[in-house]
């Protein structure tokens, strides 16, 4: 299989230029950061640095590949909203064009469950369900770029869309990574009752995933996909357990939902007059993510796809826990 991948110098893209690799697959993995290129090539993985927005370059890149895995996104929590439209809506526009132009056999696309979010508690949500307000700059230009997948697919491009829901595993950058530091300084309260339970996705069963789309039967062109766990968890629960393992104080104070996104939406007030508007240390998005509860069904993708999670949430934070003691270390 030739198969071009693009923001493989990023967690989901990485991880799947290698596994890739270990189906002998002729992979060429795309990203923007030169340090992670050479770590790829030091692996013996075939790597490009290229940025999306140079699409003659781009559309070189897609010539003779038969499926395209477009993993490159621009995921920040916060940012520019001119950022989040150029990296997500045109670089994805440019991706189409060029497997358009070169007849590729398939698009698998990477969305976000994101575009689901509306700061309160959602469970079991559906593909079909009704798409709220976006809330975030992310949501708004990944939903677009879906917009764009739509009229690709009316075009003739063969595309499959999945939206993976909070990916870790070891080489996280995202979730854990980010959290780790907050509980280290003992400073993070529990948002909210500290009850609510939420979908997380080990890395490898979002690659699965992935895979099973680039074969997917003709039924599931053009639709979008849920990818989670499918075993939603309490989220305090598990951030006991990782301070635990990590010897990191436990969370003991606890702040209303209301009040923490009083606070966020102040100090995002706040910041967004900075002139180089940095990232408040907490906003409202945050709170969200850490006080209410978030599912999704992902029983189509089980029955269209064939999808079936093969390392449990368990599992999959052992496996994080003992990549990052050595990794700290």
């Amino acid at each position: 299989m030739k198969t071009l991948i693009t923001g493989a110098t990023g967690f989901l893209g990485g991880a799947l230029l290698r596994r890739a690799k270990q189906l002998g697959w002729q992979a060429l993995g795309l990203g923007r950061n030169p340090a992670k290129l050479n770590q790829l090539e030091d692996e013996g993985l075939s790597a490009l640095q290229m940025d999306l927005k140079d699409q003659k370059g781009f559309s070189r890149a897609c010539k003779g590949q038969e499926v395209v895995f477009h993993c490159a996104a621009f995921p920040a929590p916060w940012g520019n909203y001119e950022k989040f439209y150029q990296a997500n809506v045109i670089g994805t526009r440019n991706v189409i064009t060029a497997c358009l132009e070169n007849n590729v056999k398939r698009l698998v696309y990477v969305s976000t469950p994101s575009v689901y979010f509306n700061y309160s508690s959602r469970l079991n949500v559906k593909e079909s369900d009704p798409l709220p307000e976006p809330v975030t700059n992310y949501a708004a230009t990944k939903l677009l770029a879906e917009e764009e997948v739509d009229k690709a697919f009316a075009n003739g491009l063969a595309v499959v869309t999945i939206r993976p829901r909070a990916l870790f595993g070891p080489g996280d950058t995202v979730i854990f990574p980010r959290l780790i530091p907050r509980l280290r300084s003992g400073r993070l309260p529990i948002l909210g009752d500290g009850e609510n339970v939420v979908d997380l996705t080990y890395i490898e069963n979002v690659v699965d995933a992935l895979l099973l789309c680039a074969e997917a039967p003709t039924l599931a062109l053009g639709k979008k996909y849920n990818i989670s766990n499918g075993e939603p968890v309490k989220i305090w629960k598990l951030i006991e357990r990782l301070c635990d393992e990590l010897n990191l104080p436990r969370p003991k104070r606890k702040i209303s939902l209301q009040i923490a996104q009083s606070v966020a939406t102040f100090l995002e007030g706040i910041y967004t007059l900075i002139p180089t508007h940095p990232e408040p240390p907490l906003t409202r998005l945050a709170v969200g993510m850490l006080a209410n509860s978030s599912t999704l069904d992902i029983s189509a993708a089980k029955k269209d796809l064939g999808y079936q999670p093969k390392v449990s949430v368990a599992e999959g934070v052992e496996k994080f826990l003992a990549w990052w003691k050595s990794y700290e270390h």
